[in-house]
């Protein structure tokens, strides 16, 4: 058991690189559980992992675990709400990962009402890279189907969080997806870290209300 009950966060890897930048800058002081972001191919088995990481957080940091997902990210019927209310953990407010790097609470819905624009932070390229990487190495990748997926996005907005706007770029061109970058936001972790202590604050009046 954890003796110091450190709050610890579950999260999507997506966001491991935000996350681990704000603990070396000392803006965070938490412990830290990532569940894998390949994941997200199939919603089954995003909550099968995220129950099974649950389980086993709790354990170590029981009434101390914040659960890092967006509302959307088991699907579009409060599935994550629910889930983290069955196990008695707060969750931040976003409707998924890039919500949370633009300031969370639906602003990833104001800002691109139309959804015709793909937002690309450094996990969201890598997710796309693993998936290619995952097709090729069992010889069913095909350059085609892959670029359809993004037929219908007009342009990518990259998320520059912790200056890596270059390395995004360069990421993106290996990519070959053929759907031109129109803008580079250079938004930092603030956003992150804002949502992530609001959760944190949430875990202690939960802590509060429990104890009464």
């Amino acid at each position: 058991m954890n003796k110091n009950k450190q709050i610890c966060l579950v999260s999507c890897s997506v966001l491991e690189p935000e996350l681990n930048y704000l603990i070396k800058t000392g803006k965070l002081d938490v412990d830290l559980v990532f569940i894998n972001k390949n994941f997200h191919v199939d919603y089954s088995l995003i909550e099968q992992n995220i129950r099974k990481t649950l389980k086993s957080t709790l354990k170590r940091y029981p009434g101390k675990v914040v659960l890092v997902y967006g509302d959307l990210c088991l699907g579009p019927d409060n599935e994550m709400n629910q889930l983290a209310k069955e196990y008695g953990v707060v969750k931040i407010e976003a409707l998924n990962c890039i919500d949370c790097q633009l300031g969370g609470k639906g602003k990833f819905e104001t800002a691109d009402p139309e959804h015709k624009l793909m937002f690309m932070s450094v996990g969201m390229i890598d997710f796309f890279k693993d998936i290619k990487t995952q097709l090729a190495m069992q010889g069913v990748f095909d350059e085609v189907v892959f670029q359809k997926m993004f037929s219908n996005i007009e342009g990518f907005i990259i998320l520059d969080t912790v200056n890596n706007s270059e390395e995004c770029l360069c990421e993106l061109e290996k990519l070959n997806i053929g759907v031109k970058v129109i803008e580079i936001r250079k938004i930092g972790v603030e956003n992150v870290c804002s949502i992530v202590l609001e959760a944190m604050e949430n875990l202690k009046n939960h802590d509060d209300i429990v104890k009464k």
